[in-house]
Order: C-alpha cells, then sequence, then structure tokens
C-alpha cells in the first residue's frame, strides 16, 4: 500500500466507537499471548482500554485509510503515549506516518527528543521503532501489566 493513501488527522468524536474497537484489536493480538491471566481478565473486566479512549480521544491522532480508522497515536509532551494499528493494516506504514506525525508535531513545540516505551516482548514495535532512528536508553520492569514484564525506553533526537 502506497502511504499516499493514509491519511493522518485530529481524532473526531465520530472515531470512538472505530477507536475501541482498535485498543481491544490490538491487545488480543500483542499483550493477551504475554500477560497472566489475571492480567488479561483486568484488562477486560474493567474496560481499560474503553476507559482510555474516552478519556483520551481528542488528545489522538488517527490514521485513516478509505475513510476507516486504520490506527492512532497519542502523545504528551515529548512522550508517545500509544500507537496501536489494527492487525489488518500492520506492515502497511501506517505506524512509520503516525509516528512522524507525532514527531513533527512534538519537534514543533520546541522539543529536541521522542521518547517512547515499549516491552521486550514486543519485537515487531522494536524493529519499527529501531527502523525509524530510535534508540534504546533504558530497561526497567514494567508494573503496569504486573507480569514480570521490561518495558525498554526509545528516544529519538530530532
Amino acid at each position: 500500500m502506497a502511504e499516499d493513501r493514509i491519511i493522518v488527522r485530529p481524532a473526531q468524536a465520530s472515531d470512538i466507537p472505530a477507536l475501541k474497537r482498535v485498543l481491544p484489536e490490538t491487545f488480543e493480538g500483542t499483550w493477551l499471548p504475554n500477560v497472566t491471566e489475571a492480567a488479561a481478565q483486568r484488562y477486560i473486566e474493567t474496560d481499560i482500554g474503553g476507559r482510555y479512549v474516552d478519556r483520551s480521544w481528542p488528545e489522538f491522532a488517527v490514521a485513516e485509510i478509505d475513510g476507516a480508522v486504520a490506527g492512532l497515536i497519542h502523545w504528551r509532551a515529548d512522550f508517545i503515549e500509544a500507537l496501536h494499528v489494527m492487525a489488518s493494516r500492520q506492515g502497511q506504514g501506517v505506524g512509520r506516518k503516525l509516528l512522524s506525525h507525532a514527531e513533527q508535531a512534538i519537534g514543533a513545540t520546541g522539543s529536541t527528543q521522542v521518547r517512547l516505551e515499549t516491552d521486550t516482548f514486543n519485537l515487531p514495535a522494536q524493529a519499527l521503532y529501531k527502523a525509524v532512528g530510535y534508540v534504546e536508553k533504558n530497561r526497567y520492569p514494567d508494573d503496569e501489566w504486573d507480569s514480570g514484564f521490561t518495558t525498554v525506553l526509545f528516544e529519538k533526537r530530532l
């Protein structure tokens, strides 16, 4: 797919249902195979993804292909809080385009770096970040999932 078919724009209230589909899909494909059963149950029962969308969607940028939401990115200051791409759209340049969009917006504020995190098991995300210029800066325990993960901090100079 040509990246020129990917439109990145601010999220709109009408995107909320699609955003609430993106997060569970990426949870099921990326996180569920790796988290403990208790952590998975907590994620599902407390609707962590849905509550995150309800609380933060006005701060999201979305990638759209042919009128459908293909992914989202969320950042605060120089830190990318979330990057999620629908499974059917992975490998098509959506993540790269969302990262580029966020990097430009962060740079426009005067920041000289962008930071983000992933966990050690998420090798596809690590490969993407390295491919677009991020450098591993630190590793530390991931307390969020209570699953014994190690978080990897990446940084990119702008």
